[in-house]
């Protein structure tokens, strides 16, 4: 089954609770679809590069899945339909990393990979 690894932005007026509630309600859309979600991270309120919806801050999810194409498509299809994600984006990888990605690293341990 083809690897990916989705990253979505939701609105700063959102608590932390409703923003990783929303991680499990796309979770649930894969697993109705066929799919699984392998590890999700949510990476905190970030400040953006540019102001997306008049919004200058936004709440950060990870998540890596496990899924047939229709259930990403099916996915990123309620991502952009719901009102509280801003942007979504989807990414097909080879294999999953171990551990934490690099937004959740501590910086000592990201200047060690270098």
């Amino acid at each position: 089954m083809p690897l990916y690894e989705h990253v979505f932005i939701a609105r700063q007026d959102l608590s932390n609770a409703q923003a990783e509630g929303l991680v499990e309600h796309f979770s649930t859309v894969l697993a109705d679809n066929g799919g699984k979600v392998v590890d999700s991270e949510y990476w905190g309120v970030k400040t953006m590069a540019y102001k997306i919806n008049k919004n200058r801050k936004g709440h950060y999810a990870f998540m890596r899945t496990e899924s047939p194409a229709p259930a990403v498509q099916e996915m990123e299809r309620l991502m952009r339909l719901h009102d509280d994600v801003m942007r979504v984006l989807t990414i097909k990888v080879d294999e999953h990393d171990d551990g934490p990605s690099v937004q959740m690293q501590k910086r000592e341990e990201r200047r060690e990979r270098r």
